[in-house]
């Protein structure tokens, strides 16, 4: 049975890319010297490319080329509500939060909206880098509301806060909504994250309640795109 040949192309650099014999963050051969190695049309290169782009094995820079990402990259859980420090402590990497804000604040019109709420009510907002391996690869920006977490200090913050609101406040976290796109760098993302060369971040927006199904907090968590893999468990309903 004949292989297409973009399939054979694809397979090949998915084996180089897997044994490591293309790093991360190398560059791969251009367009043109890929269709002169494999004596084959540009088109085929590109259903190669496109194919290695979408299943998370490169990257497309618009001027730039063609960038092998990082295939160890860790699992975010789409559907479970877990923290950094837990994922974190899972890879067994050296790993810190750095709080770069930590303020009680009059919600805006965007988080009143966001929250459910009147501009009479106190929110904490809070900004936070995560840092693994050395590397910033999450920014986190949290709202919360006051009146449900009454206090909040760096210390809190650079560790677990939702450690600090079930261990010592005694709440129960319960669900959380989210929604995830990828977006194009702000300057907050430049100035708090080590971007490198990449020019999207996946931003998760969550939405987080507890027991009694009240929403507390707000966040957006804007994402390295080469880190991580979003996964997912679904079941098909009977």
């Amino acid at each position: 049975m004949r292989v297409n040949k973009f399939l054979s192309i694809y397979e090949e650099i998915v084996e180089q890319i897997q044994s490591g014999k293309l790093k991360p963050n190398e560059k791969l051969l251009s367009e043109n010297e890929l269709v002169e190695k494999y004596d084959t049309s540009r088109e085929t290169i590109r259903k190669a490319l496109n194919l290695l782009s979408q299943n998370g094995y490169i990257q497309k820079i618009k001027g730039k080329g063609s960038f092998v990402l990082d295939v160890g990259r860790f699992d975010f859980p789409v559907s479970g509500l877990v923290s950094f420090k837990e994922i974190a402590q899972k890879t067994g990497k050296p790993w810190r939060t750095i709080v770069y804000e930590l303020e009680d604040i009059k919600p805006d019109d965007y988080i009143q909206k966001q929250l459910h709420i009147s501009s009479k009510d106190s929110v904490w907002k809070l900004v936070r880098a995560r840092e693994l391996e050395h590397e910033r690869i999450i920014l986190d920006k949290d709202f919360i509301l006051k009146k449900t977490v009454p206090s909040l200090t760096k210390e809190i913050c650079e560790g677990s806060i939702y450690e600090y609101i079930e261990g010592e406040l005694g709440l129960t976290i319960s669900f959380a909504k989210k929604e995830i796109s990828v977006d194009e760098p702000t300057e907050e993302d430049r100035k708090y994250l080590d971007l490198k060369n990449y020019e999207h971040v996946v931003v998760v927006k969550n939405y987080v309640y507890l027991e009694d199904t009240s929403l507390f907090q707000y966040t957006e968590s804007r994402h390295r795109l080469d880190k991580f893999k979003f996964v997912d468990f679904a079941r098909r309903g009977q």
